[in-house]
């Protein structure tokens, strides 16, 4: 009697070992995909583009200097509205 449970759970616990090695290859392939950054980026690279070139416009200062130049003062013209430190001018 001894015996036959000792076989069953040794069954048991091989085909729990293949189960389990089946997970982790399963795990690692689906996490080789997931960080494969290189192919999503390549498929989304218009977007890709498009998105640092705005975050490199804005990180450099871009927003500040091109309200600075759409809104600068003129010494001859009328301020007719001032929003903040930006103004708008009549010439």
């Amino acid at each position: 009697m001894a015996t036959t449970d000792e076989e069953r759970l040794r069954r048991e616990l091989n085909t729990e070992r293949e189960e389990l090695a089946e997970a982790v290859e399963t795990l690692r392939a689906e996490i080789g995909e997931a960080t494969d950054v290189g192919s999503k980026l390549k498929s989304h690279l218009p977007a890709a583009a498009v998105g640092a070139l705005g975050l490199g416009f804005v990180a450099a200062g871009g927003v500040g200097a091109t309200m600075r130049l759409l809104f600068r003062r003129g010494r001859e013209g009328e301020q007719t509205a001032r929003v903040g430190r930006f103004s708008v001018v009549r010439r």
